[in-house]
């Protein structure tokens, strides 16, 4: 019996039969990770516009980076649909693969960070009406993708890999991204509650955010102990994967700017005892969830400094320097706003500091990567790597 990895005998009178060439080989290797540019630009943009800022010509110049997050997930979802078309059982392998599966929630980010973009600084550029009508599509397909992702993934890590493939020790951050994503539209859904009907679709869309705020918090409390465990008991990640200690900040900042959008937007959206409390949750949990965003920035940072005089090189992950800490920046812009307190002004303007420094280096080293061809090689494999 042939199968399909063995070769044809050729038939009397007849040429061996030849292999196509794979189409589009540079594209093989394009994963999911890739997104993380999308979310690192547009991010740029709709955490400058929540600064407690207001010069001329910052406006525009975050209104051009979000058009240019637009153009990237435009292209990405192209190449990516090109790679899922001629590169089908590399693309398998990936939604196989527990390094790599987790990458997926950054589509649903990609799409949702972007829509978000649209309604808070997009519209200066295209328009009220079409920023809503743009943002309400990709939040509708970021929320479906990231719910799809938070229950898939995980499922596929337990149940389609061999037994004892994935263990507690190769727990990295990476394995948060299915979960934060969820998160992402809590954030992002309440802006679009004031441009819907008013009375049952606004409390809907509201409290729908809220289902997703606690969905995403209790999972990532279920993963992140499995982290920090394998942090201080396995050692330092290996330096290729050190960078992806900043997700961490991703959830954390996220549900602070969550529940600090719900308080905004609950006056007149929900009866006044829920309202008030909103606005008393924006503070009680923004506060302590912000003290200890900043403890682990301290420690990323202090793993990252050590990574790099070990010889740590730019990769993708680089990326992860960027979408958390934008989460920071909005969530202590949230702050500012319902405290009052100019400390967390001051901090917000200088985690978007860190944050722009950040994306320009990811942004240059990624281009160079590019034109060189090493980003869009195979993978090598490197000492110390997980499985």
């Amino acid at each position: 019996m042939v199968t399909a990895a063995q070769p044809l005998a050729p038939s009397p009178g007849r040429s061996p039969a030849v292999r196509p060439a794979p189409r589009l080989p540079a594209l093989r290797h394009l994963g999911p990770n890739w997104y993380a540019c999308v979310m690192g630009t547009a991010i740029v943009a709709t955490a400058g516009a929540a600064l407690p800022l207001r010069l001329p010509g910052l406006g525009t110049a975050w209104a051009a980076v979000w058009a240019l997050s637009l153009v990237l997930l435009v292209v990405l979802l192209v190449a990516r649909g090109l790679h899922w078309a001629h590169h089908r059982d590399q693309a398998r392998a990936h939604l196989l693969d527990p390094s790599a599966a987790p990458f997926y929630g950054c589509l649903a980010m990609a799409l949702l960070a972007v829509g978000g973009g649209a309604l808070g600084v997009g519209r200066e550029w295209i328009g009220t009406g079409p920023a809503v009508a743009l943002d309400a599509v990709l939040f509708g397909a970021g929320t479906a993708v990231g719910l799809a992702a938070a229950v898939a993934v995980p499922y596929l890590m337990a149940v389609r890999q061999r037994p004892r493939a994935v263990e507690p020790g190769q727990a990295t951050p990476v394995w948060l991204l299915p979960l934060v994503a969820p998160m992402v539209s809590a954030a992002l859904g309440p802006a679009l509650v004031p441009y819907l009907p008013a009375g049952q679709a606004r409390a809907t869309l509201l409290l729908g955010c809220v289902a997703l705020f606690g969905l995403s918090l209790l999972a990532t409390f279920l993963m992140l102990p499995l982290v920090f465990a394998r942090l201080v008991t396995r050692g330092p990640l290996p330096l290729a994967l050190t960078p992806t200690l900043f997700l961490v900040l991703g959830p954390l900042g996220q549900s602070t700017t969550a529940v600090g959008r719900f308080a905004d937007v609950a006056p007149g959206v929900v009866p006044a005892p829920y309202a008030d409390g909103f606005r008393v949750l924006a503070v009680l949990y923004g506060v302590p969830v912000t003290g200890f965003a900043l403890l682990w920035l301290g420690l990323a940072t202090a793993h990252v400094v050590r990574a790099r005089r070990h010889g740590m090189g730019f990769s993708m992950t680089w990326w992860a320097f960027t979408f958390p800490v934008g989460t920071c920046v909005t969530g202590a812009a949230a702050l500012a706003r319902h405290t009052g307190l100019v400390v967390y002004g001051v901090l917000a303007v200088a985690l978007y500091a860190l944050l722009v420094g950040a994306w320009g280096v990811a942004a240059v080293r990624t281009a160079g990567g590019l034109l060189s061809g090493a980003l869009l090689a195979g993978p090598r494999p490197a000492p110390g790597a997980p499985r």
